[in-house]
């Protein structure tokens, strides 16, 4: 076979790479570029070779014929498809800027003025300058969490690699995770600062929608985390410091993502940043979600932008399972600490990077310099420690998280702190709401009034327990506030340990009880919910003492229709109603003499007698009771006998009541009540022993201090003045007597019938 050769010299000066060797075509040693001018012919005797390049599309990367000179770093940053974009994005206004506009408005206004009258306004518009520089120095200086979350989601914000490229002097992007695809979302490379190599990676986001399409809205899938984990073995093999960037609202939590292992790949991550052998810096430049963030954050230090967030669950989300609602989340984000300043004190986070007024994208260039700094600052004092000190100051600033260590004291300061609930107590119902049933039961009480018709008795037994209820929270929460919960349990358990030995209880105890109630009930007053308290309890006292009223006119109209009957019936009797018609005919047929006032005394008797046992037949106690004592009382001959028995009862009440007030007696009914209450309804032998014996002594010392007293000497003598004055009536009005008067007793006795039913209702 005939070979075709060219001399060396025709090629000198092309480089080995440039020549395209092979056998196949027998040609050997031609450079390409020759190829790439024009076809050529080689002939022989036996055949002939014609070779021609297929002209293809030019490639822009990896070098590009014209770099754009607006992009720091050279040509190899356009190794990143990352380009400056042709339009500066539109301005966004937040919803707590919208303040600022009237005095954006108001300048430009006072500006097109100036530009159209050829007026000097230098001075107005230098003052409105002023004020908007002051309103916005003075809201951006107090912005609460969700705003910050705002800001740190402003579509406006520079990105991961705008701040690369403004702090970097070279930067190459590296790409895929040689086990699936390259994932945009997240971005890593090597760059260089003042000179020093560092291995950069971060969460990327797009500077308008079709970018962030592009980069799924920053939410990376395991193949991002498996290019960062591959890029983090190639800095620790190569000694390169890791630099790396947050900026994620989480996870890309899809099936796919899922089923190619997104847990798996979060957690492999985290476990390896433990391990590797060079300084971690993380910087969280927007919003750090979830683990997420934390998969490229296990670093030494963790530095934050001034309106950066770092949080577990977004606040939107924390709202819908805390109050079911995402418009709770201002609230949400106000109690998941999430922003720089909280997170500081909390030590999760170890410094602040500042921001220009109005957020980072007001001015990058000034936030990308200010992070800048701040690499260079840490990294000098993390590549003064060596590997060992390195890998256990990356371990304890992750350990002292959130740690706690049984036995230790808490501070006083940080305990009262960490006992002040801000929200309700569970269970607890508004007073607000409270209001407006307690106004509609009275409403329906008022009615049932006006029109004579029962209350609603199922409402009011409904609110007075819900009532009961309120209030013993309301206690609790007033106990709790004041600083008493340790001392009441302590006084609890002492009385529960006293109890269970079956001993009556000590004076000093009591003593104890006694004078904790009392402080308790003077410093109420003091408790922050003291307001809801009062009012509950007049609202229960109210609807109490309306359910009693009620109760007692129901049983009483009851008891009286019962009576009324029984007394029909009695006088309806046969027997009766022929002795008092034959009574009835003497009295007008005769004289009223001494023998016919005896018939009807008799009579009288034997009527009340029926009357009372019939009564009692119905499980009624009566209680007859003379009426001269009512007859004598009435008249206006004894003025003096009167007002004398009314200060005899006085003094007699205040001797009994200064005799209970005594602290023997008083300690003794004390302990007899907590005897009954320990009892219960169906107390044992040794129990009613306990409670008799306790009876007897109280009665004893009350029946000692009356007798020792000069109240005895008193009762007796006021006794034989109202005998006297029975005696000397008796005679002179014609009044009927009893036999009763003869034998010596008082005509205080004369009898008139009364009933008492228990021990709290009376009918006369």
């Amino acid at each position: 076979m005939a070979t075709t050769s060219h001399s060396p010299v025709a090629f000198t000066g092309t480089a080995a790479s440039d020549l395209l060797r092979s056998s196949s075509n027998g040609i050997s040693g031609i450079p390409l570029r020759t190829l790439g001018r024009a076809r050529f012919n080689s002939k022989t005797g036996s055949f002939s070779v014609v070779a021609k390049v297929r002209k293809v599309k030019k490639q822009e990367y990896p070098w590009p014929d014209n770099p754009d000179p607006n992009v720091p770093g050279g040509i190899l940053s356009h190794l990143s498809p990352f380009k400056p974009l042709k339009e500066k994005p539109k301005p966004v206004t937040l919803e707590f800027e919208k303040p600022l506009l009237d005095l954006e408005k108001k300048i430009i206004d006072v500006r097109k003025m100036a530009n159209e009258t050829g007026l000097d306004f230098t001075d107005q518009i230098l003052s409105l300058e002023n004020k908007y520089q002051q309103a916005l120095k003075d809201l951006y200086t107090h912005l609460t969490p969700i705003q910050r979350v705002n800001i740190a989601r402003h579509p406006n914000r520079p990105t991961f690699l705008d701040h690369v490229f403004s702090i970097t002097e070279k930067f190459v992007e590296l790409h895929g995770d040689r086990a699936g695809y390259d994932d945009p979302a997240i971005v890593t490379g090597i760059g260089t600062i003042d000179g020093k190599r560092y291995m950069f990676m971060g969460h990327q986001k797009g500077r308008n929608t079709k970018e962030n399409i592009m980069r799924n809205f920053g939410m990376p899938t395991p193949h991002g985390y498996r290019k960062a984990l591959r890029m983090m073995y190639y800095a620790d093999h190569h000694g390169f410091p890791i630099v790396t960037f947050i900026d994620t609202p989480g996870a890309y939590a899809d099936l796919k993502s899922e089923e190619l292992g997104q847990g798996e790949a979060i957690a492999h991550n985290l476990r390896t940043m433990f391990g590797l052998k060079v300084p971690i810096i993380s910087i969280v430049i927007g919003e750090g979600g979830s683990g997420g963030a934390l998969a490229i954050g296990c670093a030494n230090k963790l530095l934050m932008l001034e309106n950066a967030v770092f949080y577990v669950a977004s606040p939107e989300a924390c709202a819908a399972i805390l109050w079911k609602t995402a418009k709770a989340s201002p609230k949400a984000a106000e109690k998941l600490k999430i922003t720089a300043t909280e997170l500081c004190k909390l030590q999760i986070a170890d410094g602040i990077i500042p921001e220009p007024l109005g957020g980072a994208h007001a001015d990058p260039s000034w936030t990308s310099q200010q992070i800048k700094n701040a690499i260079n600052e840490h990294m000098d004092e993390l590549k003064k420690m060596d590997i060992p000190d390195l890998l256990k100051h990356r371990m304890l600033k992750f350990r002292k998280i959130g740690g706690f260590q049984e036995g230790i004291p808490i501070d006083p300061k940080r305990k009262v702190n960490m006992k002040k609930k801000e929200e309700p107590v569970a269970g607890k119902t508004p007073v607000i709401e409270l209001e407006g049933e307690v106004e509609k039961l009275k409403e329906q009480i008022s009615k049932a009034k006006e029109s004579s018709s029962k209350p609603p008795q199922l409402a009011l037994d409904e609110m007075i327990g819900k009532l009961k209820r309120e209030v013993d929270l309301e206690y609790s929460e007033a106990v709790k506030a004041m600083g008493y919960a340790d001392r009441f349990s302590a006084l609890r358990e002492e009385f529960r340990n006293a109890s269970s030995k079956d001993q009556f209880m000590h004076p000093v105890l009591m003593d104890k009880i006694e004078k904790l109630k009392n402080e308790f009930t003077q410093n109420l007053s003091l408790a922050p919910n003291y307001a809801s308290l009062k009012y509950k309890l007049d609202m229960l006292a109210e609807f109490s003492k309306a359910k009693s009223i009620t109760e007692k006119k129901v049983k009483g109209m009851k008891l009286k229709e019962e009576i009324n009957k029984k007394l029909r019936e009695v006088l309806d009797r046969s027997d009766i109603k022929e002795k008092m018609e034959a009574l009835e005919a003497e009295v007008q047929d005769g004289e009223l003499d001494e023998q016919m006032k005896e018939k009807i005394v008799t009579m009288r008797k034997e009527i009340e007698l029926e009357l009372a046992n019939v009564l009692k037949s119905t499980g009624l106690d009566v209680e007859i009771i003379r009426s001269k004592t009512k007859e004598l009382s009435e008249q206006t001959l004894f003025p003096d006998l009167k007002s004398k028995v009314q200060s005899l009862n006085e003094q007699t009440n205040k001797k009994i009541e200064d005799s209970i007030n005594s602290s023997d007696l008083k300690n003794m009914i004390d302990v007899l009540k907590l005897e009954l209450a320990k009892a219960g309804q169906k107390p044992d032998a040794q129990a009613k022993n306990k409670i008799e014996a306790l009876e007897q002594q109280i009665k004893h010392k009350l029946s000692a201090i009356i007798n020792s007293s000069e109240l005895k000497d008193k009762h007796e003598e006021l006794l034989g003045e109202i005998s006297k004055a029975i005696e000397v009536v008796g005679g002179s009005d014609g009044s009927l007597k009893s036999d009763d008067t003869a034998n010596g007793s008082s005509s205080v006795d004369k009898p008139r019938v009364g009933f008492n039913v228990g021990v709290n209702r009376s009918f006369a």
